[in-house]
């Protein structure tokens, strides 16, 4: 083999690796599905879905949410071709038969000639799925999580903001503590227990939203969740917790501390003034979140169209206000 092959093959070996680096930093793919949904913002649907089923094969793990919005734009478009593919793609990510059926999104899908081929193949498919996820870990974080709520609940029988305080400081903190030191560990050897392994995203951003809002005196002085930021972040670099369950975490960090007068991405509350909007729309940026403005945009398709492009709505229900000089 001659030199000038040898350095063909080494530069093609570089080339690959560095290709799938770019590939494995999710927040290159938090940045394509923004790039889709300006798309969807701009009427431009059939532009969107050719970027969805793009970025959907260079990942070897897409977020069920997204998945979800690529099928309901493709049915609305009458793309049957493309709905049934991210269909069975969704279901290889943990889109529920029970789910599926109860979309009425998906009707011109359901009138393919496919369909019931497709919802033959569900039992299959979604057994791709299932041997995904690790399940002694799944059954782990969701005692956790259980643990967690019970615990929650003693506050709910303190009368008073004084004894709710009382009670989370000196009963929950300690049972918070605990749980993050077993968070931790998780995260050491597994990675974040979200949707990609576990298949949930909700018990653990429920756990650190426990426990950045126990009070403003805990918080200020907790230096836990400092600890085990970079590992969050790092996490969400490879995939395993999504910018929406990151941003809740922190979102209930920044309330507390500043008796819900501030949130760090506008997940709580309204925004208090045009300077926090840009500072908002900053730290959206860096983990890989749409605009205030974009989210608003794409409320009006929603509306419009009567697509569900699935954005939180637990806290927001409607679009993101910043406050006018007259609410200041």
């Amino acid at each position: 083999m001659t030199k000038f092959s040898l350095t063909l093959i080494f530069t093609g070996c570089l080339l690959f690796s560095v290709k799938s680096k770019a590939q494995e930093n999710y927040l290159n793919y938090h940045s394509k599905v923004i790039e889709c949904e300006q798309l969807i913002a701009e009427g431009k649907y059939s532009s969107a879905i050719d970027t969805f089923d793009s970025l959907f094969k260079q990942f070897d793990f897409s977020f069920l949410r997204d998945i979800k919005v690529a099928t309901e734009l493709s049915a609305y478009q009458n793309d049957y071709q493309s709905g049934l593919q991210f269909t069975r793609l969704g279901i290889k990510a943990g889109w529920t038969l029970k789910s599926i059926k109860k979309n009425d999104n998906l009707q011109s899908l359901k009138k393919s000639s496919e369909w019931s081929k497709l919802l033959s193949e569900y039992d299959s498919l979604h057994q791709t799925y299932l041997s995904g996820l690790n399940p002694q870990l799944k059954e782990q974080v969701h005692e956790m999580f259980k643990k967690d709520q019970k615990k929650a609940l003693g506050a709910l029988f303190r009368i008073g903001q004084k004894a709710k305080r009382r009670y989370s400081e000196k009963k929950f903190a300690p049972h918070s503590e605990q749980q993050l030191e077993q968070l931790e560990q998780i995260l050491k050897e597994y990675g974040y227990p979200g949707e990609r392994l576990t298949g949930n995203n909700l018990w653990g951003s429920v756990i650190l939203s426990h426990h950045n809002s126990i009070s403003i005196n805990y918080n200020s002085k907790d230096t836990i969740y400092a600890h085990l930021r970079p590992k969050l972040l790092a996490a969400l670099k490879q995939g395993e917790i999504s910018p929406y369950e990151l941003a809740q975490i922190e979102d209930w960090r920044t309330a507390a501390l500043t008796n819900h007068e501030s949130t760090s991405y506008g997940f709580l509350g309204v925004i208090p003034n045009d300077a926090a909007l840009e500072t908002t729309n900053n730290n959206r940026n860096v983990i890989g979140l749409r605009t205030i403005s974009l989210r608003n945009d794409l409320i009006d398709i929603e509306n419009k169209t009567g697509m569900n492009l699935h954005l939180p709505k637990g806290w927001q229900n409607g679009k993101i206000t910043v406050a006018t000089d007259a609410e200041r």
